[in-house]
């Protein structure tokens, strides 16, 4: 389904901001922290630059990321079940019964069973604080499924530089004093992003747009954007294969129905999240994040009307780990009624995309 790969390079700084900005009375700290753009702002250059007609079979997935020199290999989140110190991978989490009591314990490779009591169990690893926020490199999926150590990249690449902007009169370029509109001030907080010169933004796409400079995401920074017309074939067999019984997401998820949000595609008679037709037995993620879309469904073309927002819903993380009763096949075959419609299904913009583990 996908067959471009789109890479983006930064004219400068980026928007970091979920839509949220400071009061005039509070300007210290960042506020509705967001990075990188989801796959909902690329498609906004799609949609400003296609027909209706189209975009209408039009599929997103991302955010991720590569260095400038190979984005083939570009890097998705680190799942949870991994356990990261010093830029390596050093326990990796996994699922097993032990007594018909289902729990999930953590295991390391260089390990062995260990049999007390006619009952099969793993040596836990030493309690420890370990790495949030770190990524893998795609080539490296088919390591972590061996359960080999590699290295793996923290979030520095990019860094936040925070910085006001004043408020203009509407009449003339000249800044609102603070006694004119006390209800509204004159400033407000940008939380602008820095990324590495070395680095670059990656989305996947099943349709081809034209490369050139576009203004992508909140305040309208400038970005090179480069439509690649292939993807590497080792990308293609792994996005294409059988997810399992187990798999882990590397985009954040969004499930449940117009007014609801889900963990899972829908909930069992208990309330509990399940998948159609199948059973979780377990599930490793963190607190889901608040998040809502831009629809643009003005009936002008190219209006300058503020468009829609979309209904506010919750966001399973990336790096989510499900363990299912029944295998499932690959993210592809998943039919769209699993995910929330909102002008177009939510599956557009490759909510929820998983990889076997």
């Amino acid at each position: 389904m996908f067959k471009h790969l789109i890479v983006i390079e930064p004219l400068g700084l980026l928007y970091g901001s979920a839509g949220k900005f400071l009061s005039p009375e509070n300007l210290v700290g960042r506020s509705g922290t967001s990075f990188p753009p989801s796959a909902a702002t690329l498609s906004g250059i799609f949609a400003a630059n296609f027909s209706r007609e189209k975009i209408e079979n039009l599929q997103l997935a991302g955010p991720f990321w590569a260095w400038n020199r190979n984005p083939q290999n570009f890097y998705v989140p680190t799942p949870f079940n991994c356990l990261v110190k010093d830029g390596e991978i050093q326990h990796i989490m996994e699922w097993h019964c032990v007594v018909k009591e289902r729990k999930i314990q953590p295991i390391r490779k260089d390990l062995k069973w260990q049999v007390k009591n006619q009952r099969e169990e793993w040596e836990k690893p030493p309690d420890d604080k370990y790495d949030k926020g770190t990524w893998i490199a795609i080539s490296d999926w088919q390591k972590l499924r061996d359960r080999k150590k590699f290295s793996v990249e923290k979030e520095g690449i990019w860094k936040f530089i925070p910085h006001l902007h004043p408020r203009l009169q509407e009449e003339q370029r000249r800044v609102v004093a603070p006694e004119e509109e006390p209800e509204r001030g004159s400033l407000f907080l940008e939380n602008g992003v820095q990324l590495n010169p070395d680095a670059c933004l990656i989305y996947l796409s099943n349709t081809e747009i034209s490369d050139g400079w576009y203004r992508f995401g909140g305040e309208g920074h400038l970005v090179d954007l480069h439509c690649c017309n292939n993807i590497g074939p080792t990308i293609t067999d792994l996005l294409n294969e059988d997810l399992g019984r187990s798999f882990a997401l590397i985009t954040p998820a969004i499930w449940g129905s117009q007014r609801l949000s889900y963990r899972a595609p829908q909930r069992d008679d208990r309330g509990e999240p399940s998948w159609p037709d199948n059973t979780i037995c377990a599930m490793l993620t963190e607190r889901p994040t608040p998040t809502r879309y831009r629809l643009g469904n003005s009936p002008l073309p190219r209006s300058r009307e503020a468009k829609t927002l979309s209904r506010g819903r919750y966001a399973i993380p990336a790096g989510t780990v499900y363990v299912l009763e029944k295998a499932i096949g690959n993210w592809q075959s998943w039919p769209e009624d699993w995910f929330p419609r909102e002008g177009v299904s939510f599956k557009r913009w490759g909510c929820s995309l998983a990889l076997p583990l």
